[in-house]
């Protein structure tokens, strides 16, 4: 008996579905899967995009935990003279607090203690923390009034990532690749880094489903570029096993894979086989893109000295603005430990020494050379900080609640309106007063500087047509556009 014919034996529920004889399965298989014929090929090779794209590629800086937009960016000069005083109940308008702080007594006011410089012809307050980021205010958008539902990490960071607070969907980075397609086939469309904090007082958890692919094809998920071992798992070939060995060893499991795929059709399988086979190429085109040596001495003025050590955020960046020359559509960098419950004062300047100088040289590398045009950067965290201190409160220490009703990112590159500042806050930077931009807002103008209708680029799932920005409302925030 043929060895694969086994299958065929007992009529399978998924082959019951997908056999073409089964005409009322397949209807079944294509109203409930939402797998379409074209999906099934699992070949990274995009959608047509729905107007003209101002971005081709995007590069995400996530500070983990929360960074306090008081202490950075939306300066609040007045609450200095509110030290120590209690957060008018007035403002506090009855929001919700997260349990850490819900049961104080007492809501001080903690004043920024940094001093802020206007910078550039925009004008933008910039804490004296960023000497380096204040040089480039004039290329970067400030949106002051980015709000979100979620009050904790789990759920915050979620929903920043994937537009949903529920784990399991797709993120940005695997629409985007959707989307996009493949423009390098030695390299995955979207890479994952993970930078480490110098300071590692609060760190959050971090985990492989904030870059999944959720229901889209296994494809479009995140790999991970590690900094020690090897850089992508498994890409190294086992001791005393060549090359030709382990491509004798693909071509028979491919085989073997492609026979499964024949009865089940099953997208998974084909996804799997491109992915071995995407493996295979990056043993030749990985250690090109990890070997630093023929960078310049300049580029290495930009970034600072730690580009020169692997794992810190600032080596990170350097390999991300490689990564997006060489055809990379999506590199997302994780910087952890922005989680100021306690300590704002230590550790602040820790966090704010790792990233100013690569987000400086970032931008300006990539302007350097021609790439800032059409690739987008992006900085921010998943919630903000409160302005009234958690736990105890003094003029030299104090402390930081989650506060998800404002918060403040900046953008850069591929279609924003750079030296611009968008959004209002009250004066304790509580609460928005002008031009909310919500988390799905965001979404949804990074997907049209791609060239996609956030509306329109879909796939079907259990039925429905999904989308990043789900089916809440979600706008263009046309105003930062260029």
């Amino acid at each position: 008996m043929d060895f694969f014919n086994h299958y065929r034996l007992p009529i399978l529920r998924r082959h019951f579905l997908a056999t073409g004889s089964h005409l009322l399965g397949s209807a079944a298989l294509a109203s409930l899967g939402g797998v379409s014929q074209a999906s099934g090929a699992s070949m990274n090779i995009g959608s047509p995009t729905h107007f003209p794209a101002r971005a081709k590629r995007i590069i995400y800086l996530h500070m983990v935990g929360g960074p306090p937009q008081m202490d950075l960016f939306d300066y609040k000069p007045t609450m200095r003279e509110w030290y120590d005083k209690d957060l008018p109940a007035s403002v506090r308008g009855g929001q919700r607090l997260t349990t850490m702080s819900s049961g104080q007594s007492r809501l001080p006011i903690a004043p920024p203690i940094q001093k802020f410089e206007q910078c550039g012809q925009s004008g933008v307050w910039v804490s004296e923390l960023l000497p380096n980021i204040k040089k480039i205010a004039d290329e970067l958008v400030f949106v002051r009034s980015m709000h979100t539902e979620a009050i904790n990490h789990e759920p915050a960071i979620t929903m920043m990532q994937t537009g949903n607070q529920i784990s399991g969907r797709p993120c940005l980075g695997a629409w985007a690749s959707y989307g996009l397609g493949a423009e390098n086939d030695n390299l995955p469309t979207f890479v994952v880094m993970v930078a480490r904090s110098t300071n590692t007082e609060e760190l959050q958890a971090i985990s492989a489903r904030l870059w999944g692919a959720g229901f889209l094809p296994g494809e479009h998920a995140g790999v991970s570029l590690r900094s020690a071992g090897d850089p992508i798992l498994f890409i190294n070939n086992p001791p005393g096993i060549p090359r030709s060995v382990r491509r004798a060893s693909l071509d028979g499991l491919a085989e073997l894979n492609e026979m499964n795929y024949a009865i089940h059709h099953d997208p998974q399988t084909r996804t799997r086989i491109q992915q071995y086979e995407l493996a295979y190429r990056m043993q030749a085109s990985v250690p090109e893109l990890i070997d630093l040596s023929n960078e310049s001495e300049a580029t290495f003025e930009l970034y600072g000295e730690e580009a020169r050590k692997p794992g810190t955020f600032a080596n990170t960046a350097l390999q991300a603005r490689r990564l997006v020359e060489r055809g990379v559509r999506f590199v997302q960098i994780y910087h952890n430990n922005w989680d100021f419950h306690s300590n704002v004062t230590g550790r602040l300047p820790d966090q704010c020494r790792d990233i100013d100088r690569a987000s400086y040289g970032l931008v300006t590398d990539l302007k350097q050379r021609g790439l800032l045009e059409d690739t987008i950067v992006v900085w921010g965290g998943e919630f903000g900080r409160t302005i009234y201190s958690q736990g105890g409160l003094s003029r030299e220490n104090f402390g930081r609640d989650h506060h998800p009703r404002c918060f403040t990112m900046w953008m850069a590159g591929g279609g924003f309106d750079a030296g611009r500042v968008y959004g209002e806050t009250d004066e304790f930077s509580y609460n928005i007063v002008q031009d909310p931009v919500h988390v799905r807002d965001f979404h949804a103008t990074v997907l049209h500087l791609l060239g996609f209708d956030h509306e329109q680029l879909s796939f079907k799932s259990q039925g429905l047509d999904q989308r990043l920005t789900g089916v809440l409302p979600a706008r263009v925030v046309r105003e930062i556009l260029a």
